[in-house]
């Protein structure tokens, strides 16, 4: 039986994940760092507000520490659950998980079962967007109330050729030791990669660096993200098969136009897929619009939940 545990030993909480961005509301929301113990490991997870449970999933290489500016804005509004999903961030994986988007949308629904959450809306971002349509999908196929909105930002998605072929060669035997001998021990890389991510590169928040890092140095990281990697191809596969069962949830969908990972051309027929759907679209700005432009997110976020629906262009 999984069980929630509190290790006071284990805890870490950069400085930036316990405060909101200049200006954001909610300064001063106390944020608990707690763990649980499923069967695939011992999920950490961020815990902060109260209200209606919204559950956040980070995207490739991210952890609960990018919604550092987002997770303080929300609390007034919902019970907000930030997951390090299981082998990422500080949470340890049990050696042989199964990494394919199926199977970590199970843990999610695992991790809501577990604590007993019987209603909650879900926000996934890039690859943990990929995991929320899942999530919803799987909810579809067992006609499973529990899920009652997603939010969307930038996810992986059938429409987006970036990364088909470049996602595939990182999970190999050839790739994945190229880069873990290159990115992975060169810290000199960091910036490059987190710039590609960022419309406009002055707007990397400086905790940035070292916060993504520490995943690496503590939980192999890397490592984790190229077993993601050599499921890329299938998991686009599964992905585009579940859309149709998810077309009735309500869902936003936030992308910046100047997104190098996920292409923002790949939004509108994602769109079309929904139907009660909002899209946000922040001119100007990459693919970690909740870090580049965290206060406009914010309010579009809190926005949706409040009950908004149209269709909008903000320039940051």
């Amino acid at each position: 039986m999984p069980t929630e545990t509190q290790n006071p030993e284990e805890k870490f909480i950069p400085a930036a994940e316990r405060n909101a961005s200049p200006g954001a509301a909610g300064v001063g929301a106390a944020i608990e760092e707690r763990w649980l113990e499923l069967p695939d490991g011992r999920v950490r997870y961020l815990k902060a507000g109260s209200g209606p449970a919204l559950i956040l999933i980070h995207g490739l290489m991210g952890y609960s520490f990018s919604w550092r500016f987002t997770i303080p804005a929300l609390a007034p509004h919902a019970t907000v659950y930030a997951i390090d999903n299981l082998g990422a961030g500080l949470s340890p994986a049990n050696e042989g998980m199964d990494c394919t988007v199926r199977a970590s949308a199970e843990r999610v629904l695992q991790f809501a079962e577990a604590l007993g959450i019987r209603d909650f809306d879900l926000l996934g971002t890039s690859h943990g967007g990929g995991v929320a349509i899942m999530v919803a999908a799987i909810c579809s196929e067992r006609s499973d109330p529990r899920l009652h909105r997603l939010v969307l930002v930038a996810p992986v998605n059938p429409w987006s050729p970036h990364g088909k072929r470049f996602a595939p060669f990182l999970g190999s035997a050839c790739g994945s030791m190229l880069f873990r001998n290159t990115i992975e021990r060169w810290r000199f890389l960091d910036y490059l990669w987190l710039r590609r991510l960022f419309g406009d590169g002055s707007r990397i928040p400086p905790d940035s660096l070292d916060g993504y890092r520490m995943p690496v140095l503590k939980n192999h990281g890397f490592r984790h993200g190229s077993r993601i990697v050599r499921n890329w191809t299938a998991d686009l596969a599964e992905l585009e098969k579940a859309l149709p069962k998810i077309r009735d949830y309500p869902t936003l969908l936030i992308w910046g136009t100047k997104d190098r990972a996920v292409h923002f051309e790949s939004a509108e027929p994602l769109r079309r897929n929904f139907r009660d759907v909002r899209l946000v679209a922040f001119e100007g700005v990459g693919h970690l619009p909740y870090e580049e432009a965290p206060e406009d997110f914010n309010r579009a976020l809190i926005d949706f939940l409040a009950g908004g629906n149209r269709t909008s262009t903000v320039t940051a």
